[in-house]
């Protein structure tokens, strides 16, 4: 992976970061209400379930239950859902997809 990208991916890491814990002021505002958003966000960046969990760290079954609205993504989840929506490009990357 490049330095570059690395770097920038860390330092969203710690905003999101800082604005979860209340010390920074969100630029702007995307929240996870539903399963339908965990969804989009995986169409967004055009994988499979199983490629989206396989990238979250989560099994399959936890996405479908996401995505089914049984439960919603918390704490490390939340954030990196929300890089994968404003920053698609950055995730596949690190990702290697």
């Amino acid at each position: 992976m490049k330095k570059q990208l690395f770097d920038e991916l860390l330092q969203s890491v710690h905003e999101a970061s800082a604005i979860e814990r209340g010390i920074s002021p969100p630029s702007r505002r995307f929240e996870i209400k539903s399963g339908q958003d965990v969804t989009r966000v995986r169409a967004k960046l055009g994988l499979s379930q199983s490629k989206f969990a396989l990238l979250m760290g989560i099994s399959e079954d936890t996405l479908q239950n996401w995505e089914q609205g049984r439960r919603k993504p918390t704490g490390p989840a939340k954030v990196l859902l929300r890089v994968a929506a404003f920053r698609p490009e950055s995730v596949l990357a690190v990702a290697n997809y």
